[in-house]
């Protein structure tokens, strides 16, 4: 509901006689002091206890404790509400005779109740009209919207008969429990001035009506002049049913073959205000009616300038409305505004409108084929409006400069400004929102404020909202300073507005593009440079070197995962830590983390990655097919590519293969020339190398993908979901909540000592005596994995390993070497982790295949039957696993398919069975020979020799011996490696 002005409230408090008002309505008051006091109407008494206090217009009866004053009496009195009151109040409904006046008195009402609908209509719109003028907020929003151009709005308001709706008409209308009530609101309701809710349809609205050429209403248009509506509540109102009628009728017939076509009728009335006659309005973007097109035919328009607002909206409905028009045959011309405005965002932001509007006028953009027509009732328009204004007309069309400010002080002439290199530094503010300048002598000081220089940098354009002020006079516009149009536009209305010569202004759009340009340069430079390594301070430092020269950092590491919240997964989560390291080296490891839906694949990443510093990785959800190759040259270099699912990243797998195999990708690609526009090739490169870190919930991983990657697999046994369960309760204890405030600690000293580490080669003097599995081509790949797992191994231990020198080719290379240790722990880590990588199985079929083994190594033995008798059905599976159907499927298909299942037809029924042709061929823990050489264990030097210092290796279907492992207190000690640490040649190769 439209609000009361609280000026009219104390109007009435204070210019309405309490006194004649209570006397009026039949209660005697006696002189009593400066008192009037009476018998109370509100109660029975014998004894007046009601006092009127004149001198400050309010009552008080001091039996029922009633007080207020005018306006409270006349709602106690007469039983009506707070509005109903001041309304009634407000027509000088006051009684004469001392019988008091029947409760729930109406206002005169301003309907004839026997009109037909046109006249009843055209009643509420002439009270609407007569509500607008006695209502502030409404002329208050008109004069916000540049539209009250006399002060009152007067013109404008007269001449269109606009109105405001304030919920004030039911007010003066018979009740509706009365036929006459009934009757009129029903009447409403049809014609679509009131909602089936009894509520006025345009309450709070500024209403236009748009008339026809006799002046009946054919539509009614209401706007909400308030900004705080509720959510969902329209600001754009029409009576029922599909448009009628042609808002400015008179001046579609006036328009001289010429209309301007605004998107709204706010629009419409900014060019009328801004004495532009010729000018009508759709309903919106899809509001142009039949009645326009026959309008504009039966008054022989010739031209059509679509005024639309400059918005994605507005390009389409007008690129739209221009074919529907030309086809028609119209000529079209779009006038084009300030991006993201319409005409009343432009006339308010720009002053004064006639001038600027016309300038776009005669500027719009020609929309057909061929030479233009010529606009020509737009100059007619401007030489009006310049007449109003006492403003000479140019011979093109433009106002004249109007005469300089009295006795302004002279600007020094170009050739005499210093040279930009010898002026003062301008700046006066600089924040990152807005640049502040101040040019020109102290007497006649100009300041350009800057807007939008800090968006992104690109070297063609430079589009900057920019405001020039003097004293009072200011000019504000956004457009593109490397565009000469848009500088010379800039520098006519400023010099219009400030009365300033046109050469000043130039000169300081000179200096304010140079100063842009070097700012942004700086910025650019910058950003490109970026500093990966944090600022630590001399604690952090010294905590971060001592994390990393501990002999146990391995051990701290696991520990440290396990603070964090790292259930299980000791083995997977080290091994993902140390190819992160490996983003150091040149060859990077690459990491898939396989695993079913929701078993916490996700979350070893994350732990992984919390290690991390944020400047060493960049994280996506997904990739499309092009985006890797215009990331920047640099900005993977040596950084760790963390993709959330292997399947977001499918159609950019071609070039993650790439970037991991190579080490840079390039894409050649069509653009044009800056200097000469012409259409050349572009080379777009990205540099590694690169860490990559995937998830995949996938059984089938892309071979070209696989072979290049270690696979991690998350441990989905029963044991670690229960371990995992314990975890997440302990989260929601007190000591949990303790543990979360350390875990911030752990995980900063690890990213300030990840910070810490330099990419320094590493040489591997054990090289030439290491064995690896020579069968499959495909080792040839997995070899690399294994030696640059010991290489990431060695950089993490940097900080103890002695740094050597070599001079090579008038160089000088640094390095260091890898040891024992290095070696011991990467055979740990390669002997599951790489096993897995070679295994035709992935690991959850594995883990089945193992289930079922078992499974039926048990049944036959209490059933004393032979394995190719033994028959299980999927049912049994899941009942053996636990897991759903859907994932029981899967992986017995991919056994049934490798041959390790027999599937049998069930006769009684459409189902299946299965037999199991496996008998555990390789089965020792689920591990399988890599055919790998390590450490021995530490002996006596007589019983040191190199049949003892072998370690298992041989076949894939061979049965692994335990690896050794240094992941402990420390790494065994070899006294005279390498020959205690390797085999022979010829024992290495089994």
């Amino acid at each position: 509901m439209a609000r009361i002005p609280e000026a009219e409230i104390e109007r009435l408090k204070s210019e309405v006689s309490l006194a004649r008002l209570v006397e009026s309505m039949g209660t005697a008051l006696e002189k009593r002091g400066n008192d009037l006091v009476g018998r109370c109407p509100f109660h029975d008494e014998d004894t007046p206890s009601f006092v009127v206090t004149p001198g400050k217009n309010l009552f008080h009866c001091f039996g029922c404790e009633a007080a207020g004053g005018p306006i409270d009496w006349v709602m106690k009195r007469q039983g009506m509400s707070f509005r109903h009151a001041v309304e009634w109040l407000r027509d000088g409904a006051i009684p004469t005779t001392d019988k008091p006046v029947r409760r729930g008195a109406r206002l005169p009402s301003p309907l004839q109740l026997d009109a037909d609908d046109h006249a009843l209509l055209a009643q509420v719109i002439d009270y609407y009209h007569d509500t607008l003028k006695q209502t502030p907020d409404a002329l208050a929003y008109l004069e916000a919207r540049g539209l009250a151009n006399d002060g009152n709005g007067g013109a404008l308001i007269e001449r269109f008969r606009l109105g405001y709706a304030n919920r004030t008409l039911g007010l003066r209308l018979p009740e509706k429990n009365r036929k006459a009530g009934a009757d009129i609101r029903g009447r409403l309701e049809k014609i679509g001035l009131y909602r089936d809710t009894g509520h006025e349809h345009f309450n709070g609205s500024l209403v236009v009506p748009v008339l026809d050429e006799r002046g009946r209403i054919q539509e009614v248009y209401g706007r909400k002049i308030r900004n705080d509506l509720r959510p969902g509540t329209p600001k754009h109102l029409y009576l029922p049913g599909p448009h009628r009628g042609v808002w400015n009728i008179e001046g579609v017939a006036g328009s001289k073959g010429e209309v301007i076509l605004a998107e709204s009728l706010i629009d419409a009335m900014t060019f009328w205000s801004a004495g532009y006659r010729n000018v009508t309005a759709t309903y919106g973007t899809g509001g142009f009616t039949d009645d326009h097109l026959s309008a504009f035919r039966r008054y022989g328009v010739e031209r059509v300038l679509i005024a639309f607002d400059r918005d994605e909206a507005g390009e389409r409905a007008a690129t739209a409305l221009a074919d529907t028009l030309m086809d028609a045959g119209f000529a079209c011309y779009r006038i084009l505004f300030p991006k993201g405005m319409d005409a009343n965002a432009y006339a308010l932001s720009v002053k004064p409108a006639t001038r600027t509007l016309g300038l776009l006028i005669r500027k719009a953009q020609w929309l057909g084929n061929g030479k233009a027509p010529p606009i020509t009732s737009a100059r007619d328009a401007i030489e009006t409006a310049m007449d109003a204004l006492s403003l000479p007309i140019s011979p093109d069309g433009a106002a004249d400069d109007p005469p300089p400010l009295p006795e302004p002080t002279p600007e020094p002439t170009i050739a005499a400004v210093l040279p930009l290199s010898a002026a003062p530094d301008p700046i006066e503010a600089q924040s990152d929102h807005e640049l502040v300048m101040m040019l020109g002598a102290e007497a006649n000081q100009r300041r350009y404020r800057v807007r939008g220089w800090k968006k992104p940098f690109t070297p063609e354009t430079m589009k900057v909202n920019l405001l020039v002020q003097r004293g009072a006079a200011f000019h504000v516009d956004t457009f593109d300073l490397y565009a000469a149009k848009g500088r010379a536009a800039f520098v006519k209305l400023a010099g219009i507005e400030l009365g300033e010569s046109e050469d000043v202004l130039k000169h300081d759009l000179g200096r304010v593009l140079l100063k842009l340009e070097g700012l942004q340069d700086a910025e650019l430079s910058q950003a490109l440079v970026k500093d990966e390594r944090p600022a630590l301070s001399d604690a952090e430092r010294e905590e971060a070197l001592a994390l990393l020269k501990d002999p146990n950092l391995i051990a701290r590491i696991r520990a440290d995962f396990l603070a964090c919240g790292m259930v299980g997964e000791e083995t997977n989560a080290l091994t993902g830590y140390l190819a992160c390291v490996s983003r150091l080296l040149d060859r990077p490891l690459a990491v898939i983390i396989q695993s079913s839906s929701a078993a916490g694949k996700s979350a070893m990443m994350d732990a992984v990655l919390a290690l991390m510093p944020q400047q060493a990785q960049v994280r996506y959800s997904a990739m499309t097919g092009q985006s890797l190759f215009y990331m920047g040259e640099a900005n993977l270099k040596h950084r760790i590519l963390a993709i959330a699912e292997e399947e977001g990243a499918a159609s950019a797998s071609y070039a993650l293969k790439l970037l991991q195999s190579d080490g840079s990708v390039t894409i050649a690609s069509t653009g044009k020339d800056a200097a000469t526009g012409l259409l050349v090739t572009h080379e777009y490169r990205v540099e590694g190398p690169v860490m990559l870190f995937l998830t995949t919930t996938a059984i089938d991983i892309d071979e070209e993908l696989l072979n290049r990657c270690m696979i991690l697999s998350v441990n989905e046994s029963r044991e670690q979901t229960r371990a995992i369960h314990a975890a997440q309760r302990r989260r929601q204890t007190l000591e949990g909540l303790l543990e979360q405030e350390d875990r911030h600690a752990v995980l900063a000293l690890h990213r300030n000592a990840q910070g810490m580490l330099d990419t320094v080669k590493v040489v591997n003097p054990f090289a030439h005596r290491l064995t690896f599995l020579d069968d499959k081509t495909r080792t040839r790949r997995d070899h690399m994995k294994y030696l640059t797992l010991i290489q990431a191994i060695t950089l993490l231990h940097q900080h103890q390993r002695p740094k050597r020198e070599v001079h090579h080719r008038g160089r000088l290379v640094h390095y260091i070497e890898v040891e024992a240790s290095d070696i011991a722990l990467a055979n740990a880590l390669a002997n599951e982790v790489l096993g897995r990588t070679l295994d035709e199985l992935p690991p959850q079929t594995r883990t089945l295949l193992h289930i079922l083994h078992e499974w039926a190594e048990r049944e036959c033995t209490a059933q004393a039957i032979r394995r190719s008798d033994l028959r299980f059905t999927r049912r049994q599976v899941r009942g053996l696993t636990g897991w759903g159907d859907t994932q029981a499927k899967v992986h017995l298909a991919r056994l049934a398919a490798l041959e390790y299942l027999l599937i049998h037809r069930v006769k009684a029924g459409q189902g299946y069975a299965y037999e199991l042709l496996y008998a555990g061929e390789g089965e020792t823990a689920k591990r399988f020979l890599m055919g790998l050489s390590g450490p021995a264990p530490k002996r006596s030097a007589a019983g040191r020799g190199a049949d003892g210092a072998r370690s298992g290796h041989g076949r894939k279907d061979k049965i692994a011996e335990e690896p050794q492992s240094c992941a402990t207190s420390g790494a065994p000690v070899i006294e005279d490696a390498p020959e205690a640490l390797f085999p022979p040649a010829d024992a290495a190769r089994s």
